[in-house]
């Protein structure tokens, strides 16, 4: 999978932008409903980030498609604090799978997180996925204040640039599930070839984000994913120079009729090879 610029910075600088500013609906919704019922506060935070980002993209970029977790049929008797009618839809599947520009969204990537006071691991995600590659993302973390985008040159955390940094020689720290660390995980960290941490953290974009940031050196998950899940974190990833496939090391694959897309791997690409390895070496644990 490869990132590049479509029309200048400008996509770039609207991905970080409908993050940010999604984030900011969220930090308001948890300011506003408090966390007394958490299923409340997790479908308001997901349904008014959706709708900002819905409405912003039908303005910012009409001639766009969108793909959002929240869009779907599935979710159509989903209520807000305060809504009455059901969430915007999607873009019809016949128009999205024909389209040049498909925006991927997930207006709360941790809803668990979320709904838990002194949590910041969770995060927003808006990602562009043009003519078969993804051109443009931002995962924002707004209760950590940061939000991880790409950009003409690479990729920026805030303002900074963002490069991931290369593991401890030796050591490697992975990124897992706080709520149900992978059995297959743990049989990957006795068969590589280092001295492995599992380190739990919430979202994936929160997970990735700390692939990006250094503060773990990989995200290995196999056990049921979406598109959206992991487009913008993957976007912010290869634009920061980092390895990210799916685990049998396929190329991760977007805007597809069926958005299921159970697995990745996010790493510095210098663990690569020895990731991947130990992955095949530990299938049979892998989910089905």
């Amino acid at each position: 999978m490869t990132t590049q610029a479509s029309a200048g910075d400008a996509d770039h600088v609207l991905a970080a932008e409908l993050a940010e500013r999604a984030g900011r609906v969220l930090l308001d919704v948890r300011a506003e409903l408090g966390f007394a019922d958490a299923r409340v506060l997790k479908d308001t935070g997901d349904l008014r980030a959706h709708e900002y980002l819905m409405g912003a993209l039908a303005e910012g970029r009409p001639g766009d498609a969108v793909l959002s977790e929240e869009g779907r049929s599935s979710v159509a008797a989903k209520r807000a604090d305060g809504a009455e009618g059901p969430p915007t839809g999607n873009t019809a599947d016949e128009v999205r799978l024909s389209a040049e520009r498909v925006w991927i969204i997930d207006p709360l990537d941790g809803t668990r997180e979320f709904s838990e006071e002194g949590r910041a691991d969770w995060a927003v995600h808006v990602a562009l996925w043009e003519r078969g590659r993804l051109v443009a993302g931002a995962v924002a973390l707004p209760a950590q204040g940061v939000t991880l985008r790409t950009s003409s040159d690479g990729a920026l955390a805030g303002a900074e640039p963002l490069r991931v940094r290369a593991p401890e020689g030796g050591k490697l720290r992975i990124a897992v599930s706080r709520t149900r660390p992978p059995e297959f995980v743990k049989r990957l960290a006795e068969v590589v070839e280092a001295d492995v941490e599992l380190v739990p953290i919430g979202s994936a974009g929160a997970k990735i984000s700390a692939v990006l940031l250094g503060e773990v050196d990989a995200y290995v998950h196999a056990g049921g994913q979406y598109e959206w899940d992991s487009a913008a974190p993957a976007a912010v990833a290869v634009a920061a120079g980092a390895h990210a496939s799916r685990v049998d090391g396929s190329e991760l694959v977007y805007n597809r009729e069926d958005p299921r897309l159970p697995d990745i791997l996010v790493c510095h690409p210098v663990s690569a090879s020895m990731l991947l390895t130990g992955i095949r070496d530990v299938s049979d644990a892998l989910p089905d």
